[in-house]
């Protein structure tokens, strides 16, 4: 990673944990999970204090093409969203 951060905590070295999507949107009532999934996710870096354990959340650089990651069908073959609940070109249930 190339940085070094100190812990605010306790001043202890921190180390990078993973990189992840994190989900945005939250479930609705009326509407489930659709707000979720059209909400899309956000990058972030995880640090990890050695010391106390305290986590820290980082923006991290997009490294895609702002494309969502594609799946292939076990039915079809055909690729698509990976966030569909089913395939769109056949249906197919996951």
């Amino acid at each position: 990673m190339g940085k070094s951060l100190n812990c605010l905590r306790c001043g202890g070295e921190m180390a990078h944990a993973f990189t992840e999507n994190i989900q945005l949107g939250k479930t609705s009532l009326l509407f489930g999970d659709w707000p979720n999934i059209l909400a899309g996710a956000m990058r972030v870096e995880v640090w990890c204090c050695k010391d106390c354990g305290r986590l820290e959340f980082f923006s991290a650089p997009d490294d895609t093409d702002g494309s969502l990651p594609q799946t292939t069908c076990p039915n079809c073959g055909r690729s698509h969203d990976f966030d569909y609940p089913k395939c769109p070109f056949c249906g197919h249930s996951y």
